[in-house]
């Protein structure tokens, strides 16, 4: 399989977190977002939206957004389960999911700040405004979400796909100094999936195209 990544790439680093979990190897093509790469003819001819992840399958089936992706990962290569087989428990996973994918990301992602940037002139200190005024909504449902959790995992007592959406979305937060000191659930479920192998090497700065330190 061929993975097209950016390193810091919300998207990007939950799908990683997925292969790494399932154990299925894969190339490292990387797509640097601030040089534009995404937006070349050739990476358009892979994936017409021009966004990252793009996982190319071994009979070049190329598969795009990192929810549909992971779910067909769940399907394809069933161990260990990301989501759980009783139909109300998965609801309740997607919901978590879906807060992360649909509320929380879209308003933070490289593209928003990009054109906050460079069309709105909005400073760095603006951006960061911006986090500010628009993470911590979706993180106030997600942490009521976790309220009456008693696993030591978001969903249950090994890392799920819930897992997979939450932590990107920290790392994010973290990145812009966003005062996570409100959120414990979310931290406390957070913390656990960063001491596992293959969340750490999916991090960001464990990837082929993340500056070196």
């Amino acid at each position: 399989m061929k993975l097209y990544s950016y390193y810091r790439s919300s998207a990007s680093y939950r799908l990683r977190i997925a292969l790494k979990l399932k154990g299925i190897a894969y190339d490292y093509h990387a797509v640097n977002l601030l040089q534009a790469e995404q937006r070349c003819d050739a990476y358009l001819a892979i994936n017409p939206l021009g966004l990252v992840p793009t996982l190319i399958l071994d009979d070049g089936a190329r598969l795009t957004q990192s929810s549909a992706i992971i779910e067909y990962l769940e399907e394809t290569h069933p161990e260990p389960a990301l989501l759980p087989e009783n139909p109300l428990a998965r609801a309740r996973v997607r919901s978590l999911v879906n807060a992360v994918a649909c509320e929380i990301q879209p308003l933070c992602n490289s593209g928003v700040t990009e054109h906050l940037k460079k069309v709105m002139g909005v400073s760095d200190a603006g951006i960061g405004e911006w986090y500010e005024r628009w993470m911590p909504r979706g993180f106030v449902a997600v942490e009521e979400m976790l309220e009456t959790a008693s696993t030591a995992f978001a969903t249950g007592d090994a890392p799920g796909m819930a897992d997979i959406f939450l932590v990107p979305q920290v790392y994010n937060a973290r990145r812009f100094n966003l005062d996570m000191a409100p959120y414990p659930n979310i931290t406390r479920v957070v913390d656990a999936c960063n001491e596992l192998p293959a969340f750490i090497e999916a991090a960001p700065e464990q990837q082929p195209d993340a500056p070196s330190s």
